[in-house]
């Protein structure tokens, strides 16, 4: 029995060499070995760990080093801020942001601003400023002047340097036509939600001229080297979202998205198109205009882009209502009008206001671009009068003294829907969301 035993037991050994060696390099060429760093199988001179708990130890050291690598491949998350109406927090026609600058942080409420790339707030001891609420950067940790000689100084639009030496990094800007604003650049940390930018550059006011100059300062969003989008880098992706809340909301019910992930996973898109000319703005291509089932004869000039003349269409966060060329106000104005019950009267920039017993026969307003057409809810394409016996269409043509080659898709047309911008891959998708 011993005998047998033994013989069987030599007959598989030999038999079985092969299968049994762990490192056997013989394959039928159908799988790529995986060897452990520590492997005795390694072709060369493995390390000597003293035991397995060092070698774990060892090779988690490495971890840090490579998890800060692949978080700059993604963006790991998205951001949401939240946005509420500046109408019902500061009393201004625009929306504005909760954000915190420096730290600890300093609560601003800033506003959102598509079609601007910089980033300024009032800062302490500021001439004109409008509010009571400042940044104080002798109060944060984390603040750093900045002086021309930094390659930042020459991308703010109103730059003054001198052509010598490492003074303050001063601009002058305009906003809103009939204001300006004068400030130092400096950098600090920016808290978004629970994101935290480090040396964010942003302008730091010092006198204001004029009243449109956001009381709490803006935040740009354009697509130029000094919007936020350029300064997070690869964190965001190059993709960021909002729901605008209506104008009556009295909270902060809206939301801007930061980053691909959580972004709509259906919504339709159409392209963004880029003006070198106007860099910071989002161009969109749109192609026609329907008032009910009336397609509006529109001449293809009047809605092209033209990088050198400027014209054509943008989404802008921080104009009020939509403004078309004169022409093309016309002809929606008119098309309106014979479908809806009259008389008609004018209520401030609005020219086409009527009972709003005759809301009933409102026809809906339709914006048709590449690839994308967006019929406006009702509550988009009308407002209200205070006392609520006047309906208006909430459109108007360009004012005779600006660019008039320019349509603008406004922010009370953007209520209560996602407006998401990749700049990433050159487009722009919209999707309906109540945002309320």
């Amino acid at each position: 029995m011993d005998f047998l035993f033994t013989t069987i037991f030599f007959a598989l050994l030999i038999s079985t060499s092969k299968a049994v060696d762990p490192c056997s390099s013989e394959s039928d060429g159908s799988d790529l070995s995986v060897i452990p760093i520590y492997s005795k199988c390694l072709p060369f001179t493995p390390p000597k760990p003293d035991s397995w708990v060092d070698t774990i130890i060892n090779l988690a050291s490495k971890d840090p080093q490579r998890v800060k690598y692949l978080s700059t491949l993604v963006a790991q998350k998205t951001t949401s801020v939240p946005i509420a109406s500046g109408q019902n927090v500061l009393n201004i026609g625009n929306y504005v942001l909760r954000v915190k600058l420096g730290t600890p942080g300093q609560l601003m409420f800033m506003v959102l601003d598509t079609s601007n790339d910089n980033a300024w707030v009032p800062c302490s001891d500021c001439t004109g400023c409008s509010t009571k609420t400042f940044f104080t950067p002798n109060t944060s940790t984390t603040y750093g002047p900045m002086d021309c000689s930094m390659p930042q100084c020459t991308q703010v639009r109103g730059l003054s340097c001198p052509t010598t030496g490492s003074s303050a990094c001063l601009f002058n800007q305009s906003y809103g036509g009939d204001s300006s604003l004068s400030a130092t650049l400096i950098k600090d940390s920016l808290r978004l939600a629970n994101d935290i930018i480090p040396n964010f550059t942003f302008g730091c006011i010092n006198t204001v001229s004029g009243g449109s100059v956001p009381p709490q300062g803006l935040l740009g969003l354009g697509r130029g080297s000094m919007s936020l989008l350029s300064q997070s880098g690869s964190l965001y992706s190059g993709v960021f979202s909002y729901c605008l809340p209506s104008f009556k909301s009295y909270y902060f019910s809206g939301s801007l998205k930061l980053g691909p992930l959580g972004q709509p996973k259906s919504i339709r898109t159409t392209p963004l198109l880029s003006n070198p000319h106007r860099p910071s703005l989002y161009y969109v291509n749109l192609t026609g205009i329907s008032v009910g089932r009336v397609k509006i004869p529109i001449a293809p000039e009047l809605l092209a882009f033209n990088p050198i003349t400027g014209a054509g269409t943008i989404i802008d966060s921080g104009t009020v209502i939509t403004r078309f060329v004169e022409p093309i106000y016309t002809a929606i104005r008119d098309e309106f009008r014979k479908q809806v019950n009259g008389p008609f009267s004018s209520l401030g920039a609005f020219d086409t206001c009527f009972a709003a017993t005759n809301e009933a026969v409102v026809p809906a307003i339709a914006l048709h671009f590449t690839g994308l057409d967006l019929t406006l809810p009702m509550e988009n394409s009308l407002i209200h009068s205070s006392a609520g016996s006047l309906t208006c269409l909430s459109m108007a043509a360009m004012p005779n003294n600006v660019n008039s080659v320019l349509n603008v898709i406004a922010n009370l047309q953007q209520q209560n829907l996602r407006i998401m911008f990749d700049v990433a891959n050159s487009r722009l998708g919209i999707a309906r969301e109540l945002c309320n």
